[in-house]
């Protein structure tokens, strides 16, 4: 049986997994929310720089790791061999159960809902799209709820495994083509609304009062935004197939999340040319903020903007489906997992069992959840582990000081305390503000100690 899986993908592909894993739906929605929260433009560029610097700072720690281990499933092996296989089960089980599942689940979620405002879905009756088959504090199971939306997610999660399935080729080129043509399309957008724009001072304060006090504010803003940076860390997933990994992963890791940073506050700055900080906090929730803004100037740039928005959140699926089943494929060989998913296809060379698994579970989370839902269990959760990532540069230079290392990160060790001690507060914030998510993805985790002491018995006998 085939188990190796094979080296295809360069530089220019590993960079563009990194920019499609983050470019989705976020930075063109929201803007609004931050603007309504925040009530002065100055403060939310600040936001999403801020964001996008603390995820740089993930993303450098990141790199240290990764030039020195560079094999399938990322920060699963990079756990692994910081801080044991126990904890290494718990992170890989956390992205399946909740980080990287629920990542495809919500970019797909949002593709459907973007198309469904083109082209309106059917739905069901209130008497059934109202069942509620579970709740607890702000988290509602109503799995028949937007109902048509969830089938068209669904339909793309199956078409899109369908296509990494037979090969990483294809999901390198959808990542290449259409990732190019979503940068293409984010400059274009800065370009026409810099030349367009009639707002005269992009930096503008709303007359509305903050309704609360101005951190708690300003962290939930940073919050909104962090959703539209993640992903970053999907290419060291890749290990195994990209050419030269230890060099290559941290090249795209730092330059790719670069990339993203600049274009995001270029594009925001460039909706506050097209309109004031009052225009975006008034928004009703359930438009787009970019294509609403992009109205005042330019008559097709609504059009031109939803048509972006469905490729540049097919791409993301896309993305988070190609690279996940890494985790479960290095967790299956190391006898933590169902065995027959550490098996490449003998044919595709990919870890198609991995990938058949995935999108049950994901078809699951379509059904069960909303985007917001999603997209709150795995912000939490995920911080968890990049936060744990950060320390393990740390315990790395203490455990392994005399192992080479080609891309030191700057400022140790201040960068990776930094971004720990974010992570954990982010952690706790989670838990004080929205406790309901908090607890459901605690017990996402939970389930898997079992789950690892079944198979680690398993290992023993």
């Amino acid at each position: 049986m085939q188990t190796e899986l094979k080296q295809k993908l360069g530089l220019f592909s590993a960079i563009m997994v990194v920019i499609s894993a983050m470019i989705g739906s976020g930075v063109f929605k929201k803007i609004s929310l931050m603007s309504a929260e925040l009530q002065h433009s100055g403060w939310v560029l600040l936001a999403w720089g801020c964001a996008g610097l603390i995820t740089w700072m993930g993303s450098l720690s990141n790199a240290e790791i990764a030039g020195i281990i560079a094999k399938p499933g990322g920060q699963y092996v990079y756990f692994k061999e910081i801080y044991g296989k126990f904890f290494a089960f718990i992170y890989g089980w956390s992205s399946f159960s909740v980080i990287q599942t629920a990542t495809a689940a919500s970019v797909a979620f949002v593709f459907a809902e973007s198309l469904n405002s083109i082209l309106p879905m059917p739905v069901l009756p209130p008497s059934i799209a109202n069942i509620t088959v579970f709740s607890f504090h702000e988290f509602k199971l109503m799995p028949f709820d937007n109902f048509g939306v969830k089938m068209v997610a669904s339909i793309l999660v199956v078409f899109l495994s369908f296509i990494n399935y037979r090969g990483i080729d294809y999901g390198e080129k959808i990542s290449n083509i259409l990732g190019s043509l979503v940068v293409v399309g984010v400059i274009l957008i800065i370009v026409v609304s810099f030349a367009l724009g009639q707002n005269e001072h992009i930096i503008t304060e709303a007359q509305k009062p903050l309704e609360m006090p101005f951190f708690p504010l300003f962290f939930s803003s940073m919050l909104a935004a962090f959703w539209a940076y993640e992903g970053w860390n999907n290419v060291g997933f890749l290990g195994g197939e990209i050419k030269n990994a230890k060099r290559n992963i941290p090249i795209a890791l730092s330059i790719g999340t670069l990339i993203v940073m600049a274009l995001y506050l270029l594009v925001n700055t460039a909706f506050f040319k097209l309109a004031d900080v009052s225009f975006y906090a008034q928004l009703d929730s359930n438009k787009v903020a970019a294509i609403e803004g992009i109205k005042q100037v330019w008559g097709l740039g609504a059009i031109f903007i939803s048509l972006l928005i469905l490729v540049s959140t097919f791409n993301s699926t896309n993305n988070s489906l190609m690279t996940a089943p890494r985790i479960y494929y290095a967790m299956a060989n190391d006898g933590l997992f169902i065995k027959n998913m550490g098996n490449a296809h003998h044919k595709f060379l990919t870890p198609h069992k991995a990938i058949i698994a995935q999108l049950i579970w994901c078809l699951v989370l379509i059904l069960s959840g909303s985007f917001d839902m999603l997209t709150e269990l795995l912000v939490f959760v995920a911080f968890i582990f990049y936060g744990c990532g950060a320390m393990g540069v740390i315990v790395l230079r203490i455990k392994q000081p005399n192992v080479h290392r080609p891309n030191k990160v700057p400022l140790y060790p201040l960068i990776p305390v930094i971004f720990t001690l974010f992570s954990a507060f982010l952690v706790y914030y989670t838990i004080n503000e929205s406790p309901g998510n908090a607890i459901i993805g605690l017990l996402l985790i939970a389930t898997g100690l079992p789950i690892y002491y079944f198979f680690n018995s398993k290992n023993k006998l």
